[in-house]
């Protein structure tokens, strides 16, 4: 004789023990991977941090005339190298163009042109500021600001204001220093055989 479906569950729910009542269920919470605005959230704060990383100062400065002769140098820079740099005997490598841009879009391209051409062991840079002349509320504050900008920075070894056929006093020479894989470089090439 066959067996009915009633019958059939019953065998087969024999050995099953009900479960007690409660009101209580636990429950598990299932790792999902992040969703795409998720990661695209996480980028854009890892961005925002990056952005941060910046530390030129963006706080008082002492405004400069606009035709004023930019000059500096770290100590131990070869007053040679420094005076070739003011002649504009070396070769420029880059040049960066801040006209037209905003105080915080001036700064950022600062900052990035410069570790970017130190990443890449570029040396010798042209940073075009402008004279400033119409900036408002007083003239010069691009050029004062990249004057401490550039003071700031470890990267930058000295600059001078250009020679009037790069922009003269409107722009500045930059020499940075060499990166750590050049002087490794370096060091290998003249090392005693």
């Amino acid at each position: 004789m066959a067996m009915t479906d009633e019958e059939l569950f019953l065998a087969s729910m024999g050995d099953v023990t009900p479960l007690a009542q409660t009101n209580h269920v636990e429950l598990t919470r299932l790792k999902h991977s992040p969703t795409i605005a998720q990661l695209e959230k996480r980028r854009a704060a890892q961005l925002e941090l990056d952005f941060d990383s910046n530390f030129l100062s963006t706080e008082y400065v002492d405004l400069l005339d606009p035709f004023e002769l930019l000059a500096f140098k770290k100590s131990g820079v070869q007053e040679g190298v420094y005076k070739n740099l003011r002649l504009g005997k070396y070769q420029i490598d880059a040049t960066l163009d801040l006209h037209g841009k905003t105080f915080y879009e001036a700064r950022s391209a600062l900052f990035d042109f410069v570790l970017d051409c130190y990443s890449r062991n570029i040396r010798v840079l042209l940073v075009r500021h402008g004279l400033g002349l119409k900036s408002k509320p007083f003239p010069a504050i691009l050029k004062s600001y990249t004057n401490k900008w550039l003071q700031e920075m470890p990267q930058v070894l000295a600059y001078h204001s250009a020679l009037s056929c790069h922009g003269g006093s409107a722009a500045t020479y930059v020499l940075l220093k060499k990166s750590e894989e050049k002087k490794l470089e370096n060091k290998e090439r003249h090392a005693k055989r």
